[in-house]
């Protein structure tokens, strides 16, 4: 938990700067928002921010998630449902994939493991071949249905 709550730490001053170049400021409501969503370890919808910092209201998650967005701090994260999700951006958490319940929507983060990665350049390779685009990043989103969904 210690580093968990090193690394979050670390976080802010780069948020800062980020914040900063846009000409935004790092508020407190800014900072909660970044401290939930590095101890989630997955995305989480507005609804679930909410849930987690009662003390931000709904008008201003929306606003200050908008403002850490346009400040490549956070990034939003497609689900199978109406809710958005948002996570750090991948710089600043680092790379990994999704895991997409096609049910409830809920996004699960899934490692970057060095199998999974050498899959994927593999995959790449093929795609550069077959269609002469050049690719220069990836992610992956995996959709299927979470356990809880199964049971």
């Amino acid at each position: 938990m210690a580093d968990r709550t090193a690394t979050v730490d670390g976080l802010h001053p780069e948020v800062a700067v980020r914040l900063a170049r846009v000409e935004q400021r790092y508020t407190a409501s800014r900072r909660a928002l970044v401290e939930t969503l590095a101890a989630a370890g997955r995305p989480l919808s507005i609804p679930e921010i909410l849930a987690a910092t009662p003390a931000i209201p709904q008008s201003s998650a929306y606003r200050n998630v908008t403002a850490l967005i346009d400040a490549k701090a956070l990034r939003r994260v497609a689900g199978s449902d109406d809710h958005g999700r948002f996570e750090l951006a991948e710089d600043l958490a680092g790379h990994h994939h999704h895991l997409i319940c096609e049910s409830c929507g809920q996004v699960v983060d899934v490692a970057a493991s060095p199998r999974l990665e050498r899959a994927l350049a593999e995959a790449a390779r093929v795609a550069e071949e077959e269609t002469g685009f050049t690719v220069d990043d990836h992610r992956m989103d995996l959709v299927g249905t979470c356990r809880n969904c199964r049971t």
